[in-house]
């Protein structure tokens, strides 16, 4: 051993870590691309010697040894170093000299990640890829109604509602005794989930308010996009394209005061407002935007000062009950506005789900429920919360929806899933999955990043640094070098042409049903399942 070096407890070799360079140094003309564009500066540039052994023709002269130097790539071995597998390096590369390879054996790095003390945290990934939503299949097909068989002769649009629906004489009642009845949108049941305004990058966040305009303003698609916590520009407040955000306020009320000093100036009234209670990845903590993300800009808008890091409370501290919680937040922000918005709570899948809907159903001006299942993917969890805690969304909105029926209200409060939705790329099946279990609508986030930003991470840990402010796609970084990668018009285009073909594929599932005037909302003995066990929790039927 050198000198110059030691070993170290947290010392590895290229074995031990979950991704590897495969580096062909005749085809690399040293361009310096992919040391340029790594997001964790896993490779640099080195000066390698290479030993030549001549042998002299001579026998009295024996063997003689030379040294020729070259340059080269060279992978690092440190923890913080680690490649992510993002093969940035190959997509730069003139001449397919380099790419990552993952490693086949056991990945020694998660042993020795937690470094200085500190708990794991990462861009957000459940591993796991296996979902019972993409295991369900729709076995009921009607034979008789042949203008609702063919979803590309006849068309029919897909529409849910936000708010509280009740019955025209309910309304009536209400409008006599109280003067006011609740608000209900029409809008479009797959929303754009909470992604804050500094936890995406500016032309991420632009490029996906353009396109949802344009769904609406070209498509007369009504589809709805959420702020996520952390407030939005000040511009849009102000803009009539408003009334196509949901304002989602959460345990850290970031970028609140902007909101509500911008309320007399509204040209617009929102869609609706979310309260965040928890979130499906990270049950029990709170919001969290590194240091990394907090630019002056974000620091403005949630009123903090720049460059420190953004938790937010795991609950919201004014509040101490279910009941004190639904009865402050919703009723004090749907005075906010006039009683004018629908005003909801946003709560993690767990067993408690059905304590939360019965109080909501007690409340007047509860306006629904969405509820995030464990399979979601976010930028502020902890490894262990990711892989070890929450509630699957199907078998919870399955029994969110079956208490509402006992107490006759499941065509009043409407429920919204979300979480992993769409995970391995069946957004469609999964979303009429979760319709037919009982939701009204369904959440997605990560898939609209996948899809109209390109994003590489994967359920296997592949990238997943979202959090850290160095995303190599410039999806959620807020340094200027990294997101102007992003084009906000291309991204805009990507998320037209997903709501488009989802709309094809959902109408394609639910034509054959013989509901091709409303969703197929609760509609389960259109489902089955091959496992027996899922098909009884989840009150399908067995056999397919």
């Amino acid at each position: 051993m050198s000198s110059n070096r030691s070993l170290e407890p947290s010392s590895l070799s290229l074995n031990d870590l979950p991704w590897q360079i495969r580096y062909n140094n005749d085809r690399c003309t040293l361009c310096g691309q992919c040391t340029a564009v790594c997001p964790v500066k896993a490779i640099e540039l080195k000066v390698f010697q290479k030993r030549i052994i001549k042998t002299s023709v001579q026998p009295e002269k024996g063997h003689t040894n030379d040294y020729d130097s070259f340059y080269g790539i060279r992978q690092k071995t440190r923890v913080e170093n680690a490649c992510i597998g993002c093969a940035m390096c190959t997509l730069v590369c003139p001449n397919d000299a380099i790419a990552p390879v993952k490693n086949p054996g056991l990945d020694r790095l998660k042993f020795h990640i937690n470094q200085n003390g500190i708990p794991r945290r990462r861009g957000g990934r459940r591993n796991s890829s296996d979902s019972i939503l993409d295991r369900i299949k729709f076995i009921r097909i009607s034979m008789l109604t042949d203008p609702a068989l063919d979803a590309g002769r006849h068309e029919f649009e897909m529409r849910t509602l936000l708010g509280r629906v009740l019955s025209p004489r309910e309304n009536m009642k209400r409008l006599k005794e109280k003067g006011w009845i609740p608000p209900v949108r029409e809008i479009y049941p797959l929303i754009i989930g909470g992604m804050s305004f500094g936890a995406l990058s500016p032309t991420m966040w632009e490029g996906l308010q353009m396109g949802v305009a344009y769904l609406n303003e070209e498509l007369s698609m009504p589809v709805r996009i959420c702020t996520g916590e952390g407030g939005c520009p000040p511009r849009l407040l102000r803009s009539r394209f408003l009334k196509y955000v949901i304002l989602q306020i959460a345990s850290g009320y970031f970028g609140w005061d902007e909101i509500i000093h911008a309320i007399p100036h509204m040209k617009e009234d929102p869609c609706a407002i979310e309260i965040k209670y928890g979130q499906g990845a990270k049950p029990g903590d709170g919001g969290l935007l590194m240091w990394h993300k907090v630019n002056k800009l974000i620091a403005a808008i949630r009123g903090v000062p720049p460059g420190v890091s953004l938790p937010s409370p795991p609950t919201h501290q004014t509040q101490y009950s279910i009941e004190e919680s639904v009865a402050k937040m919703i009723l004090s922000m749907s005075m906010a506005w006039g009683f004018r918005v629908p005003v909801y709570p946003k709560i993690s899948a767990s067993s408690t789900s059905l304590a939360v809907l019965n109080n909501l159903a007690r409340n007047d001006y509860a306006s629904g429920l969405a509820i995030d299942g464990e399979d979601g993917g976010t930028g502020a969890a902890y490894a262990v919360s990711m892989d070890h805690m929450g509630h699957p969304i199907a078998s919870c909105i399955r029994d969110n929806y079956l208490n509402l029926t006992k107490i006759g209200k499941q065509n009043e409060i409407p429920i919204f899933a979300g979480g992993g939705v769409g995970k391995n790329g069946n957004l469609s099946a999964n979303a009429a999955a979760l319709i037919m279990l009982g939701a009204s609508g369904v959440q997605i986030g990560k898939y609209a990043m996948q899809a109209a930003a390109g994003c590489v991470g994967t359920e296997e840990d592949r990238c997943n640094v979202c959090n850290l402010g160095i995303c190599p796609k410039g999806i959620t970084s807020q340094d200027p070098r990294l997101y102007r990668r992003l084009d906000p018009e291309d991204v805009a285009q990507r998320i037209v042409d997903l709501f488009v073909s989802f709309d094809t594929e959902l109408k394609k599932i639910v034509a054959p049903l013989g509901r091709s005037t409303s969703l197929p909302i609760g509609m389960s003995d259109a489902l089955g399942i091959d496992d027996y066990a899922a098909a009884e929790r989840l009150s399908i039927k067995y056999g397919v």
